[in-house]
């Protein structure tokens, strides 16, 4: 006979309309949070959320086009003009043609971009590596599982993608 936790319905009282909203609150709260934690250090370098967004993603993706990024981001291609030239006057990005399409422009950080980057994410890091060693590792691996579950059939084919292309090793600088 399986374990009490394992069996059919036996503990689903986090399903309950209580504890989801606690969830939702939750979220809300830890990204408030973290948006709150990187803050200064996007003050210190003059930067806003939609540069620290575009930082975020070509450290995850780096050489991917404009137009991939546009797309990971959910923004306007004039939005991401503006914070992209922001970005590049700053001398924050590095672009590059597509080997196969010239005309297609793929995007790296720069060494500055990098170090911008870095010194935001160990923000994050500070704060991951604190609340993953509280919960321990089972709790992580089901955190993962819930936020994956979370994602869109766009975003997970987005994720799968973006670690496609590491793996096969995406054009680097």
């Amino acid at each position: 006979m399986p374990p009490p936790h394992e069996r059919a319905g036996s503990d689903l009282l986090f399903l309950r309309e209580e504890s989801l909203r606690l969830a939702q609150t939750l979220m809300f709260l830890a990204a408030r949070d973290m948006a709150e934690a990187v803050a200064p250090v996007l003050e210190e370098d003059g930067l806003g959320r939609a540069h620290y967004r575009v930082l975020q993603v070509l450290a995850f993706s780096p050489g991917i086009p404009v137009s991939r990024l546009q797309d990971i981001l959910g923004v306007t291609k004039q939005s991401l003009g503006r914070t992209l030239h922001e970005l590049d006057a700053r001398a924050y990005l590095q672009s590059r043609a597509g080997r196969q399409d010239r005309r297609q422009k793929l995007l790296f950080l720069s060494p500055t971009g990098k170090a911008a980057e870095a010194r935001l994410f160990a923000v994050i890091r500070q704060r991951l590596v604190a609340a993953y060693r509280e919960a321990g590792g089972a709790a992580v691996e089901g955190f993962r599982r819930v936020i994956n579950g979370m994602l869109s059939e766009h975003s997970r084919a987005l994720l799968s993608e973006e670690s496609a292309g590491r793996r096969e090793g995406r054009e680097h600088v």
